[in-house]
């Protein structure tokens, strides 16, 4: 069996730790917090790692993480996940897009739904995605599904006016 890996970083005690732990909120971070206590206060590897349900060669791997980069080493690493369909700039043409509205003439719709969007998106920058995503991105631009009612591009405002004077009021 090897030689246990030792903790270098010795800017926290095990008491330190221990408070610490009682202020992080993520579960997993606190046990690898709670094990390398342990440590500190000379318990086994077995020990410590049977104590906070890992394995010693996890509880190595968290000690590595500990010693180069201290508490904040203990968390868990998320994965950048799969990258945005559009650019940033492609984003802020989309937003201007939703907010002039569509051309009725060459759209053939009075008000953008995401289906459409979507048919848009598509054709603009080749790029094919659900109405869902078209959804969330709205969301991200800070826009809502609720739209004003839309109008006829066509419609006479002064028409509009010699109705309302005319007609009963309710």
């Amino acid at each position: 069996m090897g030689q246990p890996i030792e903790i270098t970083r010795t800017d926290l005690s095990a008491q330190e730790l221990r408070r610490l732990a009682a202020k992080i909120r993520d579960g997993a971070v606190v046990r690898r917090v709670l094990a390398i206590a342990l440590l500190l206060e000379g318990h086994s590897r077995e020990a410590a790692a049977k104590a906070n349900g890992m394995t010693r060669q996890t509880l190595r791997d968290w000690v590595h993480r500990y010693n180069a980069l201290g508490v904040a080493g203990l968390s868990s690493a998320t994965s950048p996940g799969r990258p945005t369909a559009l650019t940033a700039t492609q984003m802020a043409e989309l937003q201007d897009l939703v907010i002039k509205g569509p051309d009725p003439d060459r759209h053939k719709v009075t008000r953008w739904r995401c289906a459409d969007l979507r048919g848009e998106i598509a054709t603009r920058w080749s790029v094919t995605v659900c109405e869902q995503t078209v959804g969330r991105w709205l969301r991200e631009l800070g826009m809502t599904r609720l739209q004003p009612r839309p109008y006829h591009p066509m419609k006479d405002a002064d028409a509009e006016a010699a109705f309302k004077k005319t007609s009963p009021a309710w």
